[in-house]
Formats: structure tokens, sequence, C-alpha cells
């Protein structure tokens, strides 16, 4: 089986540094090797359940997607959200590293863990995590995940399958994302001693209201990049 590996490296204030190693299996995306033996209580499934999840205790005593955040609370629930760190992610072809607040670099780790976790409602998101950009911004996210979403109509529809060209489905997505964001923050508040994890989800959740609200506009003004004839 081949890996794809993400390496975050945490310079913290007080000359600490955690590593954090993501390693993906590369036909299904999915993370793996990330979970401890023993769960805490706050990781079991029907502890803060989201109310549009499909899973059944009896078969997921865990909720896959909060089991994966343990490590990240063990190593990095030490920091308050507004403190400054430098992180550095190392991938196969590039190194990024930038002087940032702990809040966003958590943010960023997150966003590839959930998308990877297994979660039902967050698969569409594995795309993404295979080529991850560490980091990025409000406009880098907008035009990867549009340009994902339509890959992905693209495909569907050479299957002969329904295809949405008009974004429907990605404001469900996103409606889903809100839903399990505010979930997992309840998680997070009975496992976490500071509020570093907690607003890493925060700023996750913000662009489940950007992305509605923004999405159209956006578009609009990068139009003129595919004028094709000019």
């Amino acid at each position: 089986m081949r890996i794809i590996s993400f390496k975050y490296i945490f310079d913290l204030p007080e000359g600490r540094q955690v590593q954090m190693d993501i390693q993906l299996d590369s036909q299904r995306l999915n993370i793996i090797n990330n979970c401890p033996y023993v769960l805490p209580e706050w990781a079991a499934l029907d502890f803060y359940q989201c109310p549009h999840c499909p899973l059944s205790v009896t078969t997921h005593p865990h909720c896959p997607l909060a089991a994966n955040l343990v490590n990240i609370i063990n190593h990095l629930d030490t920091l308050h959200s507004y403190q400054q760190i430098r992180v550095k992610v190392v991938m196969k072809n590039r190194t990024f590293t930038q002087d940032t607040t702990i809040q966003k670099g958590l943010s960023s780790l997150m966003g590839l863990v959930i998308a990877t976790s297994g979660c039902p409602h967050t698969m569409f998101f594995k795309s993404m995590a295979r080529f991850h950009l560490p980091l990025a911004d409000e406009e880098e996210t907008i035009s990867r995940v549009t340009s994902m979403y339509l890959l992905a109509q693209y495909f569907l529809k050479n299957e002969g399958k329904p295809a949405d060209f008009e974004l429907k489905g990605l404001m469900e997505l996103y409606d889903n994302m809100h839903i399990i964001n505010k979930t997992i923050a309840m998680r997070l508040r009975a496992a976490s001693k500071t509020d570093s994890t907690v607003n890493a989800i925060v700023l996750l959740d913000v662009f489940t209201f950007v992305l509605p609200l923004s999405i159209k506009t956006y578009l609009q003004e990068i139009r003129h990049l595919f004028d094709l004839d000019g």
C-alpha cells in the first residue's frame, strides 16, 4: 500500500517542538495509524453525536472523526488560541513554513484530519486532502473547493449519472459540515484545557457561512481569468 505523508511541525513559544505525522492510504485516502489504542469518553459515538449521523453505536462505538482528533488534543492542547507559533508542513515535493497563531495552525491540521477521518459526511473533502494546501486563505479555499466539486460533476456526467453544475450540492455539503463543526466543538470543550482546538474548529466553521454568501461574487471576480478569447 502506497502512503501519502504530511508532517506538521509546531515550534511552540516555550521552545518545545511538536510533530504530527499524518499518513493517508493513497487509494482510499483514509487516514491510517492515527488513533491511540485507548480512546477517551468524549470520542464515543453517542457523546454529542451529530443529529444527522448515519452511524450506529452497535457497529461504530467511537466517532471516527473524534477518534482521529485525540492525538491532536493530547499533544497540542497547551496553548491559548492567540499565541504565536511557527508551523512547518513537510510534504513529498515541497515544504510550507508560516508564522501564525496556534488556532490557525491547528485549523489547517484539523481540516486535513477531518477530511480523511472516515466520517461519512466528509468524504467529498478527501480529494482536497490528496492535494492538501496547508494554511490556505479564504480565496484559495473557495477556488479549490469549487474546482474539486465541478471536477467531481464532470466524472459523474461521464458515467451517465446526474451532475450538478449549479453548485447546489456544494451548499448542502457545507450545511452538513456546519452541523458537524458545532457538535465537534461541543466534544472538544469537554476534552480541552485551553481554547485553541475549539477556536480552530470555529475558524473552519466560519467557512460554512462564508462560502454560500460569497461564492457567486468570488467566481464573478475571477471570471476574467478564464476568458479564453482574450
